[in-house]
């Protein structure tokens, strides 16, 4: 009974008053605030996010997840269509913070679950971001949607995705979106990139680059997964450190460019 009762409290997160909110979101910081306080009301309860994370959202979530746009800027800098997909968008890290932060770029966040893409959906409107489409898919579905775009249309034959899948069916949904490969694809805690590579390495335009939020574990996981990454077309796979805050401690980013 105690416990119910302990996590049915408030419970503040230790940035809340913090000056490095603004220094790090600036302009974006009133929505950034309301995303958070929408997480505060709704997030462990839907299942997006554990209770051990509600005093420590800013850091954990939203500061996490704004390390990756300064990578994005510069990916996306001298594209002629600023797009980003992010996949396996989940609670909006780091899509919704992302697409928060660059107001002038188009952010598609992909997510299968249907509770997540609800949560998504609603971030979406209740924050009036412009810039972002929620899809209700699988990354090998938009996968197959951009081969067939790229080859003028359905293909009723036996057909390959880059991740070596045959015959995935694309819904209207699908199709009607994902016309075009991304400038960048970003993604966070989804899968290691063995598996990585194929789902989201397919999605870029030539020279596009892989942004991917991850631990200590990068440098391994990169090395493991040379094979994977070459067979999806990707090359240069490297790990650089990504400042969340001042003061805070850093993470990494693995970055693989798109042949």
């Amino acid at each position: 009974m105690t416990s119910e009762l302990e996590s049915s409290q408030p419970v503040e997160d230790e940035l809340d008053a913090s000056p490095l909110l603004e220094q790090v979101f600036g302009d974006s910081l009133p929505k950034m605030r309301a995303f958070h306080a929408k997480l505060e009301q709704e997030g462990q309860v839907r299942g997006l996010i554990g209770p051990r994370d509600m005093s420590i959202l800013w850091e954990r979530h939203l500061l996490n997840s704004a390390a990756v746009v300064p990578f994005i800027k510069e990916a996306v800098e001298n594209r002629r269509f600023k797009t980003v997909a992010d996949v396996g968008s989940g609670g909006g890290f780091p899509g919704i913070v992302a697409a928060i932060m660059l107001p002038d770029v188009s952010f598609t966040l992909i997510e299968p679950m249907e509770r997540r893409v609800a949560w998504l959906q609603e971030c979406v409107d209740d924050l009036e971001l412009s810039n972002v489409t929620v899809l209700r898919a699988r990354s090998d579905e938009v996968i197959a949607a951009l081969q067939e775009a790229r080859n003028g249309g359905p293909s009723h034959g036996k057909r390959h995705n880059r991740g070596g899948k045959a015959n995935v069916p694309v819904s209207p949904e699908v199709r009607k979106v994902a016309r075009h490969p991304y400038a960048a694809v970003t993604c966070r805690a989804v899968a290691p990139m063995t598996k990585l590579a194929g789902w989201t390495l397919p999605l870029l335009e030539p020279h596009g680059e892989l942004i991917a939020l991850k631990g200590r574990s990068a440098p391994a996981e990169i090395e493991k997964a040379a094979q994977q990454i070459a067979k999806a077309g990707g090359t240069h796979a490297r790990v650089l450190e990504a400042q969340v805050a001042p003061g805070l401690e850093p993470t990494h980013v693995v970055i693989v460019d798109k042949k």
